[in-house]
């Protein structure tokens, strides 16, 4: 594992993903340091919840304690989450990645007024992953699915809605962030397929095939773009409509026979 412990989150960032480091880095100060603060700290558990090698009762055991320490921590003199959280992750440094280590540090950038709130959505999303980890993922159903991509995704949307609230007032619409967030798994799955199928994890209900896990994904994407046309040209609104448009072009791409984008595509998209 690399040692970039002197790197600054949005260092961290820009190498765990190019498609939101983008949208990111060109918000304001404290709208930057909140909506990066939130995402490293979504990323680090799901880092933990994709682990290729745990055991899956070893990540719903590990997740469980992050939830439960993170609901503990309270604001007080010089206490510090990453203190709290340094003994949980002791016995698993050598196997975790830097941005699942370094949690509590995540927590810690984000203003202090919106910071509780953050801190208090990756506790709620932690132990919802641990519950999909002791279960092995086991999706019966579409309605499993939609559950599994709200614990996982849509929760992250309606967190950026809470964000963009504190921050300048703006009122996002809740359902679209809740469409925006399935979409962005449910592509995620798609493109994942054979890799979460080699991990043992199978997210597709009983008789899916590929056509049909895009065509629910479209679905939602297609939802998201009505909305992300209301949207006035404002910082927030570029972390909505840039991954969604990657997330369009990867269906397209999938549905074509290619396994991702390239990054000439990527970079098209994001220069646009």
């Amino acid at each position: 594992m690399m040692n970039h412990q002197l790197d600054d989150p949005l260092a961290v960032l820009e190498r765990t993903s190019r498609t939101f480091f983008l949208p990111i880095s060109r918000m304001p100060a404290r709208l930057k340091e909140a909506t990066a603060s939130a995402y490293l700290c979504m990323r680090a558990i799901d880092e933990i919840e994709d682990h290729p090698t745990l055991p899956n009762a070893t990540k719903s055991n590990l997740l469980e304690q992050i939830s439960l320490a993170l609901q503990a921590f309270s604001y007080e003199g010089d206490a510090s989450i990453a203190d709290a959280l340094r003994p949980i992750f002791a016995p698993h440094r050598s196997a975790l990645p830097e941005v699942s280590l370094r949690l509590g540090e995540w927590a810690e950038y984000a203003p202090r007024e919106i910071a509780p709130r953050i801190m208090g959505d990756t506790s709620a999303m932690a132990s919802r992953m641990a519950y999909w980890a002791r279960v092995n993922w086991r999706i019966r159903h579409r309605a499993d699915l939609d559950a599994y991509t709200y614990s996982v995704a849509a929760a992250v949307g309606l967190l950026m809605c809470d964000i963009a609230a504190w921050f300048d007032g703006a009122q996002l619409d809740r359902n679209a962030a809740i469409h925006f967030g399935r979409g962005l798994q449910l592509t995620n799955i798609a493109r994942n397929r054979q890799e979460d199928l080699a991990r043992g994890a199978d997210f597709y209900p009983p008789g899916w095939t590929d056509a049909d896990l895009r065509e629910y994904a479209a679905h939602w994407l297609r939802l998201t773009a009505q909305y992300a046309k209301t949207l006035p040209e404002a910082p927030f609104s570029y972390f909505i409509k840039i991954p969604l448009a990657l997330a369009e072009a990867t269906l397209n791409a999938l549905a074509s026979g290619r396994a991702k984008l390239t990054r000439e595509d990527v970079l098209t998209i994001v220069n646009a």
